[in-house]
Protein backbone atom coordinates (compact mmCIF):
# COMPACT_ATOMS: atom_id res chain seq x y z
CA UNK A 1 0.00 0.00 0.00
CA UNK A 2 1.64 3.11 -0.98
CA UNK A 3 2.23 6.13 2.03
CA UNK A 4 -0.27 8.64 2.14
CA UNK A 5 1.42 11.69 0.78
CA UNK A 6 2.03 14.90 3.04
CA UNK A 7 0.33 17.97 2.63
CA UNK A 8 0.28 21.02 4.07
CA UNK A 9 -3.40 22.64 4.83
CA UNK A 10 -4.22 25.87 5.41
CA UNK A 11 -7.15 28.20 5.61
CA UNK A 12 -6.47 31.94 6.30
CA UNK A 13 -10.47 32.93 6.19
CA UNK A 14 -11.32 30.44 9.27
CA UNK A 15 -9.23 27.56 10.65
CA UNK A 16 -11.00 23.79 10.65
CA UNK A 17 -10.96 24.17 14.68
CA UNK A 18 -12.75 27.44 14.98
CA UNK A 19 -14.57 27.71 18.04
CA UNK A 20 -17.86 29.40 15.78
CA UNK A 21 -19.76 27.05 13.23
CA UNK A 22 -19.83 27.80 9.64
CA UNK A 23 -20.03 27.22 6.24
CA UNK A 24 -16.62 27.95 5.79
CA UNK A 25 -15.16 26.03 9.15
CA UNK A 26 -17.27 22.77 7.88
CA UNK A 27 -15.99 22.98 4.37
CA UNK A 28 -12.25 23.29 5.42
CA UNK A 29 -13.30 20.26 7.47
CA UNK A 30 -14.38 18.46 4.37
CA UNK A 31 -11.65 19.55 2.55
CA UNK A 32 -9.17 17.86 4.97
CA UNK A 33 -11.19 14.45 4.91
CA UNK A 34 -11.42 14.76 0.65
CA UNK A 35 -7.80 14.86 0.92
CA UNK A 36 -7.37 11.97 3.18
CA UNK A 37 -9.60 10.14 1.13
CA UNK A 38 -7.60 10.98 -1.98
CA UNK A 39 -4.26 9.26 -0.44
CA UNK A 40 -2.84 12.23 0.84
CA UNK A 41 -1.92 12.83 4.49
CA UNK A 42 -2.87 16.48 5.69
CA UNK A 43 -1.88 18.36 8.13
CA UNK A 44 -3.15 21.73 9.71
CA UNK A 45 -0.12 23.66 8.86
CA UNK A 46 -1.09 27.26 10.84
CA UNK A 47 -4.22 28.40 12.24
CA UNK A 48 -3.12 32.10 11.85
CA UNK A 49 -6.43 34.18 10.53
CA UNK A 50 -5.75 37.03 7.79
CA UNK A 51 -9.66 37.70 7.73
CA UNK A 52 -9.78 41.36 8.22
CA UNK A 53 -13.41 42.97 7.26
CA UNK A 54 -13.32 46.61 8.11
CA UNK A 55 -10.92 47.39 5.35
CA UNK A 56 -8.05 48.88 8.16
CA UNK A 57 -5.07 49.32 6.05
CA UNK A 58 -3.02 49.29 9.02
CA UNK A 59 -4.25 46.05 9.85
CA UNK A 60 -3.82 44.15 7.11
CA UNK A 61 -0.18 45.85 7.16
CA UNK A 62 0.29 44.19 10.53
CA UNK A 63 -1.24 40.34 9.60
CA UNK A 64 0.45 40.49 6.60
CA UNK A 65 3.96 40.87 8.88
CA UNK A 66 2.88 38.97 11.39
CA UNK A 67 2.13 35.71 8.66
CA UNK A 68 5.79 36.39 7.13
CA UNK A 69 6.96 35.40 11.11
CA UNK A 70 4.87 32.55 11.22
CA UNK A 71 6.00 31.33 7.49
CA UNK A 72 9.64 31.55 8.57
CA UNK A 73 8.70 29.88 11.42
CA UNK A 74 7.15 26.82 9.38
CA UNK A 75 10.01 26.72 6.60
CA UNK A 76 12.57 26.19 9.67
CA UNK A 77 10.61 23.61 11.31
CA UNK A 78 9.67 21.93 8.17
CA UNK A 79 13.60 21.81 7.00
CA UNK A 80 14.59 20.72 10.21
CA UNK A 81 12.44 17.98 10.57
CA UNK A 82 12.05 14.42 9.43
CA UNK A 83 12.30 14.44 5.57
CA UNK A 84 9.51 11.76 5.63
CA UNK A 85 6.79 14.19 7.58
CA UNK A 86 7.88 17.46 5.01
CA UNK A 87 5.04 18.41 2.99
CA UNK A 88 5.38 17.73 -0.66
CA UNK A 89 2.18 19.94 -1.38
CA UNK A 90 0.67 22.91 0.00
CA UNK A 91 -3.00 23.51 -0.19
CA UNK A 92 -4.68 26.54 1.16
CA UNK A 93 -8.86 26.81 0.83
CA UNK A 94 -10.67 30.10 0.28
CA UNK A 95 -8.27 33.13 -0.72
CA UNK A 96 -9.80 36.06 -1.45
CA UNK A 97 -9.62 39.87 -0.49
CA UNK A 98 -10.78 39.52 2.60
CA UNK A 99 -8.65 36.56 3.91
CA UNK A 100 -5.29 36.56 1.71
CA UNK A 101 -2.94 33.95 2.11
CA UNK A 102 0.78 35.14 3.03
CA UNK A 103 2.33 31.97 4.38
CA UNK A 104 1.33 29.06 1.47
CA UNK A 105 3.08 30.94 -1.51
CA UNK A 106 6.10 31.77 0.87
CA UNK A 107 6.84 28.25 2.39
CA UNK A 108 6.19 26.61 -1.32
CA UNK A 109 8.57 28.50 -2.47
CA UNK A 110 10.98 27.91 0.04
CA UNK A 111 10.66 24.43 0.00
CA UNK A 112 10.38 24.17 -4.07
CA UNK A 113 6.30 22.80 -4.00
CA UNK A 114 3.75 22.70 -5.66
CA UNK A 115 0.91 25.35 -4.07
CA UNK A 116 -2.95 24.71 -4.63
CA UNK A 117 -5.98 26.79 -3.88
CA UNK A 118 -9.75 25.83 -3.69
CA UNK A 119 -12.42 28.14 -3.41
CA UNK A 120 -9.97 31.20 -4.48
CA UNK A 121 -11.97 34.16 -6.09
CA UNK A 122 -10.62 37.59 -7.62
CA UNK A 123 -12.44 41.13 -7.47
CA UNK A 124 -10.86 43.52 -9.71
CA UNK A 125 -13.21 46.25 -8.13
CA UNK A 126 -10.99 45.85 -4.89
CA UNK A 127 -7.98 46.57 -6.89
CA UNK A 128 -8.03 50.27 -5.13
CA UNK A 129 -9.64 51.18 -1.84
CA UNK A 130 -9.41 50.34 1.83
CA UNK A 131 -8.33 46.63 0.58
CA UNK A 132 -6.09 47.63 -2.01
CA UNK A 133 -3.13 44.95 -0.04
CA UNK A 134 -5.47 42.46 0.71
CA UNK A 135 -6.57 42.46 -2.81
CA UNK A 136 -2.99 42.68 -4.52
CA UNK A 137 -1.54 39.60 -1.30
CA UNK A 138 -4.68 37.34 -2.95
CA UNK A 139 -4.36 38.02 -6.56
CA UNK A 140 -0.49 37.04 -5.95
CA UNK A 141 -1.11 33.77 -4.36
CA UNK A 142 -3.48 32.96 -6.82
CA UNK A 143 -1.39 33.85 -9.95
CA UNK A 144 1.23 31.34 -8.01
CA UNK A 145 -0.82 28.62 -7.93
CA UNK A 146 -0.59 25.36 -9.64
CA UNK A 147 -4.15 24.24 -9.68
CA UNK A 148 -7.11 26.22 -8.38
CA UNK A 149 -10.54 23.99 -7.87
CA UNK A 150 -13.39 26.23 -8.67
CA UNK A 151 -16.03 25.49 -6.13
CA UNK A 152 -18.53 27.61 -8.09
CA UNK A 153 -19.90 29.07 -11.17
CA UNK A 154 -19.65 31.96 -10.26
CA UNK A 155 -16.08 32.66 -9.35
CA UNK A 156 -14.68 30.91 -12.72
CA UNK A 157 -14.94 33.58 -15.24
CA UNK A 158 -12.27 35.83 -13.30
CA UNK A 159 -10.55 33.09 -12.88
CA UNK A 160 -10.28 31.89 -16.00
CA UNK A 161 -9.25 35.32 -17.51
CA UNK A 162 -6.62 35.78 -15.34
CA UNK A 163 -5.59 32.17 -15.08
CA UNK A 164 -1.35 32.22 -16.03
CA UNK A 165 -0.57 29.74 -18.53
CA UNK A 166 1.09 27.03 -16.22
CA UNK A 167 -1.91 26.93 -13.98
CA UNK A 168 -4.80 24.31 -14.16
CA UNK A 169 -8.66 25.09 -12.94
CA UNK A 170 -10.08 21.87 -11.96
CA UNK A 171 -14.35 21.82 -11.11
CA UNK A 172 -14.56 20.75 -7.69
CA UNK A 173 -18.24 21.61 -6.66
CA UNK A 174 -19.36 21.75 -3.18
CA UNK A 175 -19.44 18.20 -1.21
CA UNK A 176 -20.56 16.52 2.12
CA UNK A 177 -19.54 13.02 3.68
CA UNK A 178 -22.93 11.19 3.98
CA UNK A 179 -20.77 9.28 6.82
CA UNK A 180 -21.16 12.45 8.61
CA UNK A 181 -24.88 11.91 9.27
CA UNK A 182 -27.05 9.35 10.64
CA UNK A 183 -29.04 7.46 8.56
CA UNK A 184 -32.27 8.43 8.30
CA UNK A 185 -35.02 8.29 5.36
CA UNK A 186 -36.98 11.27 4.44
CA UNK A 187 -40.19 12.09 6.63
CA UNK A 188 -42.69 13.51 3.90
CA UNK A 189 -45.75 12.29 4.69
CA UNK A 190 -48.75 13.91 4.16
CA UNK A 191 -49.83 16.15 6.93
CA UNK A 192 -52.24 19.43 7.41
CA UNK A 193 -49.84 22.32 7.08
CA UNK A 194 -46.28 22.00 5.57
CA UNK A 195 -42.75 22.56 7.55
CA UNK A 196 -40.93 24.53 6.79
CA UNK A 197 -36.61 25.05 7.57
CA UNK A 198 -34.11 27.67 7.72
CA UNK A 199 -30.49 26.41 8.79
CA UNK A 200 -28.33 29.73 9.33
CA UNK A 201 -26.51 31.88 12.07
CA UNK A 202 -27.74 34.90 13.22
CA UNK A 203 -25.60 38.04 12.30
CA UNK A 204 -25.84 41.30 11.07
CA UNK A 205 -25.18 42.13 7.71
CA UNK A 206 -26.09 39.61 4.94
CA UNK A 207 -27.59 37.13 7.08
CA UNK A 208 -30.06 39.39 8.85
CA UNK A 209 -31.23 40.94 5.20
CA UNK A 210 -31.66 37.41 4.59
CA UNK A 211 -33.79 36.90 7.19
CA UNK A 212 -35.84 40.03 6.63
CA UNK A 213 -36.26 39.07 2.97
CA UNK A 214 -37.92 35.60 4.73
CA UNK A 215 -39.79 37.53 7.25
CA UNK A 216 -41.72 39.11 4.15
CA UNK A 217 -42.15 36.45 1.96
CA UNK A 218 -43.65 34.65 4.84
CA UNK A 219 -45.89 37.47 5.50
CA UNK A 220 -47.46 37.36 2.11
CA UNK A 221 -48.62 33.60 3.20
CA UNK A 222 -50.04 34.52 6.31
CA UNK A 223 -53.07 32.69 5.37
CA UNK A 224 -51.33 29.59 4.44
CA UNK A 225 -50.81 26.45 6.84
CA UNK A 226 -47.36 26.12 7.51
CA UNK A 227 -44.92 26.33 10.28
CA UNK A 228 -41.04 27.17 10.39
CA UNK A 229 -38.42 25.86 12.65
CA UNK A 230 -35.30 27.88 12.46
CA UNK A 231 -31.97 26.45 13.64
CA UNK A 232 -29.30 29.43 13.95
CA UNK A 233 -27.47 31.28 16.81
CA UNK A 234 -25.81 35.00 16.87
CA UNK A 235 -25.45 38.36 18.05
CA UNK A 236 -28.73 39.36 16.08
CA UNK A 237 -31.04 36.81 17.36
CA UNK A 238 -33.08 39.74 19.27
CA UNK A 239 -33.56 41.34 15.94
CA UNK A 240 -34.06 38.15 13.87
CA UNK A 241 -36.98 37.13 16.95
CA UNK A 242 -38.59 40.68 16.30
CA UNK A 243 -39.01 40.14 12.59
CA UNK A 244 -40.84 37.00 13.25
CA UNK A 245 -42.89 37.93 16.32
CA UNK A 246 -46.06 38.60 14.27
CA UNK A 247 -46.31 34.54 13.67
CA UNK A 248 -46.35 33.91 17.10
CA UNK A 249 -46.06 29.87 17.54
CA UNK A 250 -45.72 29.41 13.94
CA UNK A 251 -42.11 29.92 14.00
CA UNK A 252 -40.15 27.60 16.28
CA UNK A 253 -36.22 28.69 17.60
CA UNK A 254 -34.00 26.01 17.95
CA UNK A 255 -30.90 27.76 18.86
CA UNK A 256 -28.04 26.69 17.48
CA UNK A 257 -27.18 22.60 16.74
CA UNK A 258 -24.30 21.53 15.97
CA UNK A 259 -25.05 17.96 16.87
CA UNK A 260 -26.25 16.37 13.62
CA UNK A 261 -27.87 13.47 15.88
CA UNK A 262 -30.40 16.52 16.93
CA UNK A 263 -29.95 18.26 12.89
CA UNK A 264 -30.46 15.45 10.71
CA UNK A 265 -34.53 14.91 12.01
CA UNK A 266 -35.51 18.09 11.13
CA UNK A 267 -33.77 17.96 7.93
CA UNK A 268 -35.57 15.05 7.12
CA UNK A 269 -39.08 15.91 8.66
CA UNK A 270 -39.13 19.45 6.80
CA UNK A 271 -40.94 19.67 3.44
CA UNK A 272 -38.77 22.42 2.18
CA UNK A 273 -35.55 24.26 3.12
CA UNK A 274 -35.94 27.92 2.97
CA UNK A 275 -33.11 30.53 2.29
CA UNK A 276 -32.72 33.90 0.61
CA UNK A 277 -29.07 33.56 0.77
CA UNK A 278 -27.61 37.04 0.54
CA UNK A 279 -24.62 37.16 -1.06
CA UNK A 280 -24.46 33.44 -0.22
CA UNK A 281 -21.21 31.63 -1.12
CA UNK A 282 -22.86 28.74 -1.74
CA UNK A 283 -24.46 27.58 1.84
CA UNK A 284 -23.29 24.08 2.59
CA UNK A 285 -27.05 23.65 4.49
CA UNK A 286 -28.62 23.85 1.24
CA UNK A 287 -26.67 21.03 0.48
CA UNK A 288 -27.12 19.29 3.59
CA UNK A 289 -31.09 19.15 3.51
CA UNK A 290 -30.91 17.63 -0.28
CA UNK A 291 -28.79 15.11 1.17
CA UNK A 292 -32.24 13.95 3.48
CA UNK A 293 -34.86 14.81 0.40
CA UNK A 294 -35.36 18.38 1.80
CA UNK A 295 -36.14 20.53 -1.49
CA UNK A 296 -34.74 24.52 -1.06
CA UNK A 297 -36.16 27.44 -1.86
CA UNK A 298 -33.18 30.07 -1.99
CA UNK A 299 -32.16 33.46 -3.53
CA UNK A 300 -30.20 33.15 -6.93
CA UNK A 301 -26.97 35.05 -5.15
CA UNK A 302 -23.37 34.19 -6.20
CA UNK A 303 -22.83 30.07 -6.02
CA UNK A 304 -25.97 28.97 -4.96
CA UNK A 305 -26.74 27.47 -7.82
CA UNK A 306 -23.68 25.21 -7.75
CA UNK A 307 -25.97 23.77 -4.93
CA UNK A 308 -29.14 23.09 -5.92
CA UNK A 309 -30.47 22.55 -9.27
CA UNK A 310 -33.17 24.65 -10.34
CA UNK A 311 -35.88 23.44 -11.41
CA UNK A 312 -34.94 19.72 -10.29
CA UNK A 313 -34.07 19.85 -6.61
CA UNK A 314 -35.36 23.39 -5.94
CA UNK A 315 -36.68 26.70 -7.17
CA UNK A 316 -34.26 29.82 -7.31
CA UNK A 317 -35.62 33.11 -7.19
CA UNK A 318 -34.14 36.42 -8.14
CA UNK A 319 -32.19 37.88 -5.64
CA UNK A 320 -33.48 40.12 -2.54
CA UNK A 321 -37.05 39.48 -4.15
CA UNK A 322 -39.28 38.66 -1.43
CA UNK A 323 -42.48 38.55 -3.65
CA UNK A 324 -40.61 36.19 -6.23
CA UNK A 325 -39.44 34.21 -3.06
CA UNK A 326 -43.15 33.71 -1.86
CA UNK A 327 -44.61 32.63 -5.06
CA UNK A 328 -42.45 30.12 -5.65
CA UNK A 329 -42.85 28.75 -1.78
CA UNK A 330 -46.97 29.14 -2.77
CA UNK A 331 -46.65 27.37 -5.99
CA UNK A 332 -45.18 24.26 -4.13
CA UNK A 333 -47.30 24.64 -0.79
CA UNK A 334 -50.33 23.69 -3.18
CA UNK A 335 -48.48 21.14 -5.61
CA UNK A 336 -47.01 18.17 -3.18
CA UNK A 337 -46.21 16.22 -6.97
CA UNK A 338 -43.85 18.11 -8.12
CA UNK A 339 -42.69 18.43 -4.07
CA UNK A 340 -41.96 14.87 -4.08
CA UNK A 341 -40.62 15.08 -7.18
CA UNK A 342 -37.73 18.03 -6.13
CA UNK A 343 -37.62 15.67 -3.15
CA UNK A 344 -36.82 12.42 -4.94
CA UNK A 345 -34.43 14.32 -7.36
CA UNK A 346 -32.68 16.15 -4.46
CA UNK A 347 -31.50 13.47 -2.27
CA UNK A 348 -30.32 11.69 -5.46
CA UNK A 349 -28.01 14.32 -6.90
CA UNK A 350 -26.30 14.77 -3.43
CA UNK A 351 -25.73 10.80 -3.34
CA UNK A 352 -24.50 10.18 -6.82
CA UNK A 353 -22.53 14.08 -7.37
CA UNK A 354 -21.71 15.39 -4.31
CA UNK A 355 -20.47 13.10 -1.97
CA UNK A 356 -16.86 12.52 -0.20
CA UNK A 357 -15.70 10.01 -3.12
CA UNK A 358 -16.23 12.01 -5.89
CA UNK A 359 -14.34 15.26 -4.74
CA UNK A 360 -11.86 12.74 -3.39
CA UNK A 361 -11.03 11.50 -7.00
CA UNK A 362 -11.45 15.15 -8.54
CA UNK A 363 -8.46 16.43 -5.93
CA UNK A 364 -6.73 12.93 -6.31
CA UNK A 365 -6.67 13.58 -10.19
CA UNK A 366 -5.69 17.12 -10.06
CA UNK A 367 -2.94 17.10 -7.17
CA UNK A 368 -1.34 13.69 -8.23
CA UNK A 369 -0.10 15.08 -11.16
CA UNK A 370 2.03 18.26 -9.26
CA UNK A 371 4.48 15.83 -7.41
CA UNK A 372 5.59 14.43 -10.73
CA UNK A 373 9.24 16.04 -11.06
CA UNK A 374 8.35 15.93 -14.86
CA UNK A 375 5.29 17.03 -15.08
CA UNK A 376 5.21 19.81 -12.06
CA UNK A 377 5.65 23.34 -12.78
CA UNK A 378 6.49 24.33 -9.35
CA UNK A 379 10.08 23.78 -8.41
CA UNK A 380 11.53 27.00 -8.85
CA UNK A 381 15.46 27.68 -8.90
Amino acid sequence: MREAVPVAFYAPLKSPHHPSPSGDRTMARLLLKGLAAAGFAPLLASEMRTFEGRGDGLVQERLRTECAGEADRLIAAYRDGPAGRRPRLWFTYHVYYKAPDWIGPRVADALRIPYAIAEGSRAGKRAEGAWQLGHASAEAALDRANAIFVMTEADKPALARARPATQRLVDLPPFIDSDDWPPLAPGHEERAGLRFLTVAMMRSGDKLASYRILAAALGRLADADWTLGVVGDGDARREVEHLFAPFGRRVAFHGQVDDRVRLAPLFAEADLLLWPAVNEAYGLALLEAQAFGCPVVAGAYGGVASVVRDGETGILTPPGDDMAFAAAVAALMTDPRRRHALAAAASRFVAAERGLRPAAERLRSALMPLLEPARSSAARP
